[in-house]
């Protein structure tokens, strides 16, 4: 054989070589590639799942406290509503003393002879007293 059909065969089968280890070596980091895609994939996805629990957290927390918040503002609700009855009831009842107060005080305004009402008007009677400064006899009542 030819010494240059030899070294053509072999320059074949070294560019043969070099072109099989160029795609072995690309496969292979590719498939580096990927791997370590999924590893931050994968990562990526648990921080995501740990906010999201850290979030539903925070979520069911905001909602005990607007629960919260909500059974206190009914109960200061429930509270203002005792304080109006309450409020009411103290009303009704100064009403009431008043009412008393002044039935006593009419009562004994109709039993004291010097105060004037329409009972004691007639009860009354009639002086004739001389006015010293006009010197006539005026008509008072006591």
């Amino acid at each position: 054989m030819d010494p240059t059909i030899i070294w053509i065969i072999v320059g074949i089968i070294v560019v043969l070589a070099i072109i099989g280890a160029a795609i072995y070596f690309g496969r292979k980091k590719k498939e580096q590639h990927a791997e370590r895609q999924r590893v931050e994939d994968h990562h990526h996805a648990e921080e995501m799942r740990q906010k999201a629990r850290e979030n539903e957290l925070n979520t069911r927390e905001r909602e005990a406290d607007a629960n919260q918040a909500s059974a206190e503002a009914e109960k200061a609700e429930v509270e203002a509503e005792r304080l109006r009855h309450e409020a009411e009831q103290r009303k009704a009842d100064a009403h009431g003393m008043r009412d008393e107060t002044e039935n006593r005080t009419r009562e004994a305004d109709q039993l004291d002879p010097n105060v004037d009402t329409d009972q004691n008007r007639g009860k009354e009677s009639r002086h004739m007293d001389t006015d010293p400064n006009r010197g006539n006899e005026t008509e008072t009542r006591r």
